[in-house]
């Protein structure tokens, strides 16, 4: 599935996009990744928010 994304990114404006992963842990203690795809400009705000 990744290198759908990837390959669909690389199209047109798919550079002013970035994948970002963010792995965090839960009450359990166990780690949980969130990821998506935001433009480069909110790449910052996007870990400040999450």
């Amino acid at each position: 599935m990744a290198k759908k994304v990837v390959a669909s990114l690389q199209k047109g404006g798919g550079k002013e996009h970035t994948k970002v992963i963010k792995m965090t842990r839960n009450e359990k203690g166990n780690f949980t990744l969130k990821s998506e795809i935001v433009h480069n400009d909110k790449v910052k705000d996007w870990f400040d928010k999450n």
